[in-house]
């Protein structure tokens, strides 16, 4: 699990230095009735801008 979280850091550096995102998403999918379709583990680090989307709290599909 530290893997990942240090794994998670490095790749936010990575996308704030060439990106500058104001914000980030960070999920895992569990089962497929979560979305999981193939099970095995991987982390969706998804940058976030100011306004990108209407309201930021309401779940939508991707």
């Amino acid at each position: 699990m530290i893997a990942i979280y240090n794994l998670i850091h490095q790749c936010k550096g990575i996308l704030e230095e060439k990106y500058n995102p104001d914000g980030y998403n960070i999920g895992i999918n569990v089962n497929e009735n979560a979305g999981q379709t193939i099970m095995h583990l991987h982390v969706h680090l998804i940058p976030r801008y100011k306004g990108d989307v209407e309201n930021p709290r309401v779940v939508s599909e991707i």
